[in-house]
């Protein structure tokens, strides 16, 4: 009896049908599966940018916003990793039809990037790692609210794309980056991920921070001294690109984002 105690209690501690045969159509679905110690489980990647050392000889499955169907098909996946916006609708709709599991991950927030880390965890039969890591990067989070809150908030405005002028909406995970540092996204209110808006609505919002990826873009705004963030020499260089991709890194990329926002704290 004690015997088949024990088989039992050993059996519900293996997750049921963890996926053995993985397909990332995004890289920041695949930086978790490694995260996570799972590279092996992987398959093929969409390609989408640098991947990951240990996955640098993966079959690639097409590029970002083309997916090949034919070479997804030939390694039989039992697990497909989905950001909506890496596959165009149609593709979605045929994957939809193949009938193959697929896990949607598209956090609005650290908070929900955490819980997704925990549920590819289970996915992936790795539930005690995956529980492990959110755990400890909610409290590195935590640490990091903590130490930047500000009242009232920096109100700030994150530059995507200068021709034409592109910027974060409120739903954007980076928008939640920005509110973990103490900062505002002066365009919170708009609902796209990434609406167009124009230099006159910028002056508007009068933005005491300014953040963009290429220099050239900073100085650009010295064409406008009334805005609050030229005046007090607040043009600021993102350099870490770990802010655009949501796997366990971005923590580590936010705490960048805050030191470069308030470097006095």
């Amino acid at each position: 009896m004690r015997r088949w105690l024990a088989l039992l209690c050993l059996l519900a501690s293996v997750p049921a049908l963890a996926a053995q045969r993985v397909v990332s159509l995004a890289p920041s679905l695949s930086e978790i599966v490694v995260e996570l110690g799972a590279a092996e489980q992987l398959v093929g990647v969409l390609d989408a940018g640098e991947r990951p050392p240990q996955l640098a000889a993966l079959p690639s499955v097409g590029h970002y916003g083309q997916l090949d169907m034919e070479r997804l098909l030939s390694l039989k996946p039992d697990l497909l990793l989905l950001w909506p916006a890496s596959v165009g609708p149609a593709q979605r709709d045929q994957l939809k039809r193949l009938g193959i599991a697929t896990y949607v991950a598209e956090p609005h927030d650290l908070q929900q990037l955490l819980a997704q880390i925990a549920e590819l965890g289970e996915r992936l039969g790795r539930p005690v790692a995956g529980r492990q890591l959110a755990a400890q990067l909610g409290e590195e989070l935590a640490q990091l609210r903590q130490r930047y809150r500000r009242q009232p908030p920096l109100p700030v405005f994150y530059q995507v794309w200068d021709r034409p002028l592109y910027t974060l909406g409120g739903g954007q995970i980076i928008s939640d980056a920005l509110a973990v540092c103490g900062a505002r996204n002066v365009f919170a209110d708009q609902q796209l991920p990434a609406p167009q808006v124009s230099v006159e609505s910028v002056l508007q919002r009068n933005p005491q921070a300014i953040l963009a990826t290429v220099q050239e873009q900073l100085e650009a705004w010295k064409a406008w001294p009334q805005i609050a963030a030229v005046q007090q020499g607040r043009l600021l260089l993102v350099q870490d690109k770990g802010l655009e991709r949501p796997s366990g890194q971005m923590i580590a990329a936010t705490a960048k984002l805050c030191a470069l926002i308030a470097p006095e704290r």
